[in-house]
């Protein structure tokens, strides 16, 4: 038995001990998952909009997007590899999620959280340690309600991380220009909350 699914039984059995908790891991290993990081990008663009760095904004920005683009590139992945649910193949699993035959790795939930936590890291280090937590959650909800493998959460968290980041560096000098064109303009209060006088220089690092 490879420790893949030594981690898998290992937290199932935790799951069948732990009735109270059941309904509050299906409920965020779900809906309340999108909840939470739609809120924290709300807040990763909220304190950028405060500092007088323009990369800072661009990262908040790109953050949903870069979310995104890695939901994206994970279909064909995920696809390709057409793993099966690890209720369907231990049907004696405490299971709380709804079944169903779509492939499960790498976890599209675990490739959003990694993708929302890396680029919120260059926004605020605080704030991405949040971040971090909420998806190190994310993903063992997902494990604990048997609908994914700890193999299929490690890689989504990872691969959401790199597509996400590798993306904000690609466009990273374009979108602070943008930015800096939107800057007189009416949409000003969008991007910055700082006097004009202090916005940083587009190469400024973000903090």
């Amino acid at each position: 038995m490879t420790i893949n699914i030594q981690l898998l039984l290992a937290i199932n059995a935790f799951a069948r001990s732990t009735p109270w908790l059941q309904p509050l891991m299906q409920f965020y290993a779900t809906a309340g998952g999108f909840v939470v990081f739609a809120e924290l990008m709300l807040a990763g663009w909220w304190l950028a909009r405060r500092r007088p760095n323009l990369g800072a904004v661009a990262a908040a920005l790109w953050t949903p997007v870069g979310m995104l683009l890695a939901l994206a590139i994970n279909q064909p992945i995920s696809a390709m590899f057409a793993e099966r649910r690890p209720y369907l193949m231990y049907p004696n699993l405490v299971s709380m999620a709804q079944h169903s035959l779509a492939p499960g790795f790498p976890s599209d939930h675990a490739v959003l959280a990694g993708a929302v936590t890396a680029t919120l890291f260059l926004v605020s280090r605080q704030l991405g340690c949040w971040t971090a937590l909420a998806a190190a959650l994310m993903a063992f909800a997902r494990v604990y309600i048997a609908e994914a493998y700890p193999s299929d959460v490690l890689i989504g968290l990872l691969l959401g991380a790199v597509i996400s980041l590798v993306g904000y560096l690609v466009v990273r000098v374009v979108l602070v220009r943008l930015l800096r064109m939107a800057d007189p303009t009416i949409f000003r209060p969008l991007i910055t909350a700082t006097p004009r006088t202090r916005l940083a220089n587009p190469a400024a690092r973000v903090v």
